[in-house]
């Protein structure tokens, strides 16, 4: 309606000022253009443009003290808003810049650099780094709110990076160590701690228990390192339990 030069229709210029009738009848079409339908025949018996102006600011905006309840209920808004360590920065400026706008259109005004400091008050604990370089190292009356939240995107894709390095270190780590416990021998996977054992004394572990029954492992593969021979494991082996029993001889003999 500025632009088109009839604004002065909805608030004079000059107080007592004679209306345009043409511009009147402008300003009407283009109101009536803007508005829903249903509003629209609420109001065609106006026959001025700023009764139908003030019949909408009535309605969207309320008289003084609904104005004044709403603006309270977005102050409360505001004050509990915080925002959550797994939401995104722009998700929460969003959130924040609605309530914000909503302020401005009940003619509370809120500077820069309030909004900056409101911001800032809000981060979560992870951002607290940030939010102390930020305060410490510029003014924040003089900061503009595009700056602040674009210093606190940076920050978010940073240690958003690092935690996806520390993700992929600890993979690594687990799959390094799941790899070490596989058999070098027999290629099977924990074997120290389901298979055969370390020692000679854990119950040759050819047969291992399953759901109550046990079954024979196929060792047709295997070689034995004592002997060469295919067919068992090491501690296994024959001539180890023949050694064994000569020395056992040997002992009972000497005592």
């Amino acid at each position: 309606m500025d632009a088109h030069g009839i604004w002065e229709t909805i608030e004079p210029k000059a107080l007592g000022e004679a209306s345009d009738q043409k511009k009147s009848k402008q300003a009407l079409a283009f109101l009536f253009q803007a508005i829903p339908k249903d509003i629209m025949m609420q109001m065609t018996s106006y026959t001025e443009p700023k009764k139908v102006w003030d019949g909408l600011k009535a309605r969207y905006l309320g008289v003084d003290w609904v104005k004044t309840t709403r603006l309270a209920t977005l102050k409360r808004e505001l004050e509990s808003l915080r925002m959550k360590e797994d939401e995104t920065v722009d998700d929460f400026v969003t959130k924040f810049s609605g309530l914000a706008s909503k302020a401005r259109s009940l003619e509370y005004e809120l500077e820069e650099g309030d909004l900056v400091k409101r911001l800032l008050d809000l981060m979560p604990k992870s951002f607290l780094q940030i939010v102390a370089s930020i305060e410490q190292c510029f003014e924040l009356d003089s900061m503009l709110f595009d700056e602040a939240v674009g210093r606190l995107k940076v920050y978010e894709e940073r240690i958003r990076g690092t935690e996806k390095v520390d993700d992929t270190q600890g993979w690594l780590l687990l799959a390094s160590e799941e790899k070490s416990h596989v058999c070098k021998h027999c290629g099977n996977g924990s074997s120290n701690r389901e298979g055969f054992g370390r020692g000679r004394g854990r119950g040759r572990g050819s047969e291992k228990s399953r759901d109550g029954e046990r079954f024979q492992r196929n060792k047709s593969h295997i070689k034995c390192y004592k002997c060469g021979e295919l067919g068992h494991y090491s501690n296994e082996c024959p001539k180890w339990e023949k050694e064994e029993a000569g020395l056992i001889e040997e002992e009972s003999v000497l005592f």
